[in-house]
């Protein structure tokens, strides 16, 4: 810095200072930034996938459920039928 100024020493080396901190905390807060931002995305990865599995087991348990009625709601005549027809095959 060109000494000397119509602003006293003091006043501008704080300045100086001030700024020179800034640049030095800047690679470490950038870095604070990454790491937030990427645990944030691995965070909502892991939601996503979980609820995921939430709803593939509901609509495996409404097949389920939906396959054991039709099995239940089927006669025991046509169950008879169905076997005899497989004897005689």
């Amino acid at each position: 810095m060109a000494f000397p100024t119509s602003v006293n020493n003091m006043i501008t080396d704080s300045v100086s200072q001030a700024n020179v901190k800034v640049l030095g905390d800047a690679p470490a807060i950038a870095m604070g930034n990454l790491y937030q931002a990427t645990s944030q995305a691995l965070a909502n990865a892991a939601h996503n996938a979980t609820s995921a599995q939430q709803q593939n087991n509901v609509a495996a348990q409404a097949a389920t459920t939906m396959g054991v009625a039709t099995l239940y709601s089927l006669s025991t005549a046509s169950t008879g039928a169905a076997t005899a027809d497989i004897e005689k095959g």
